[in-house]
């Protein structure tokens, strides 16, 4: 048996935080919590590991306000000798990109993968609304782009970011922190 042991935190979970905030958090306020995040990503992903479970009761907010990323059950390191490993398909549909869905080779899972889970934390965030999932966005999607919503606490280049995150094909999305 393994087990995996990390301190114990203090805070509450962004999806909790949400529920107190009167309103839904300006960008400022976003743009505050997704520097530790993707700092966070950036250190993980230049070691090949890939987390695979962003989602708002995924991510702590500590006691000192920074954000505190949780859960590497599903994390993986997934990049040996150039191959691709197979992957168990653990996710949550909301936040889960269209690659995890598959259990192939051909939908390799990387950097990306956890970009649009944290683009669908962000959309959450802005909207109160789950995204809809991966699978029915590539049947047909509806979901609306955030830069449609009349968001008036957010720049349109933020939102348009946001949504380039959650692009269904993982070719159009961004491909890493940088």
């Amino acid at each position: 048996t393994a087990y995996m042991v990390m301190p114990f935190y203090v805070g509450r979970t962004l999806k909790d935080a949400l529920k107190a905030m009167p309103s839904p958090p300006d960008e400022a306020w976003l743009k505050r919590m997704l520097a530790p995040l993707l700092d966070a990503l950036e250190a993980i992903h230049e070691a090949q590991v890939f987390h695979r479970d962003i989602a708002p009761d995924n991510i702590l907010i500590g006691e000192d306000g920074v954000p505190v990323l949780l859960d590497f059950g599903a994390a993986r390191r997934v990049i040996e000798g150039g191959n691709q490993k197979a992957l168990t398909s653990i996710m949550k549909p909301h936040f889960a990109p269209l690659e995890q869905y598959a259990d192939q080779s051909a939908m390799r899972q990387g950097p990306w993968t956890d970009l649009y889970a944290l683009g669908g934390t962000m959309y959450f965030l802005l909207t109160g609304r789950e995204p809809v999932p991966a699978a029915s966005r590539a049947l047909h999607d509806d979901q609306p782009r955030l830069g449609e919503l009349g968001l008036e606490d957010c720049s349109p280049h933020f939102l348009a970011t946001i949504d380039w995150m959650m692009a269904i094909k993982p070719p159009e999305r961004p491909q890493s922190v940088h």
